[in-house]
């Protein structure tokens, strides 16, 4: 069990019997009453976000996950299939589990799948993916980087802001946490 108060953001607790991902935590003592720590929370079950406020005093447990790198191979109707790049073992996950973690998944990409208890429980993705614009307007001769932006559909449907002089065709690297546009690959 673990001391509220040694709460950090991205580890995973277990709380009211689920799995939460913290993303924030301040600890807070207001005037002469008793401290506490306000944690915002992601549900891993329905990804759900919360709020709770727990007393300096409260204990809560951590979860131990176990993490493995895997390669992802492909998809078959409902089912994303992951190979285990030290064992070969290969594993399905189902669209609910991944969320739009399946936006950004290409042929060949090295993911970390986490565990609880056995179980994969979701899909941390790199940093950044390469992907090949399938569709946009064409490009603007001369157009140089600024504020303006249009709409570029990748090759797994995903659509993506970027700027004017990016054509069909052409390699560009994506932000997958924010799911935006970095640079030309």
């Amino acid at each position: 069990m673990l001391s509220a108060t040694k709460i950090r953001p991205g580890m995973v607790i277990k709380f009211n019997n689920e799995l939460y991902s913290v993303f924030a935590m301040t600890h807070r003592t207001p005037g002469n009453l008793r401290g506490f720590v306000q944690v915002r929370m992601r549900s891993l079950r329905n990804g759900s976000m919360n709020e709770h406020r727990f007393s300096t005093d409260d204990k809560v447990e951590k979860a131990v996950m176990d993490e493995q790198n895997m390669e992802y191979l492909y998809q078959d109707g409902e089912y994303y299939y992951f190979m285990n790049t030290e064992t070969y073992e290969q594993i399905h996950l189902t669209q609910d589990l991944l969320g739009d973690a399946t936006e950004y998944l290409m042929p060949n990409l090295n993911v970390a799948v986490v565990f609880y208890e056995g179980k994969p429980i979701s899909v941390e993705l790199p940093p950044t993916v390469d992907m090949k614009v399938m569709e946009t307007e064409p490009g603007l001769k001369g157009a140089t980087v600024s504020n303006v932006s249009k709409p570029a559909k990748m090759e797994t449907g995903l659509v993506v802001q970027v700027p004017p002089f990016i054509n069909e065709g052409e390699m560009i690297r994506i932000n997958t946490s924010e799911g935006t546009y970095q640079e030309r690959a």
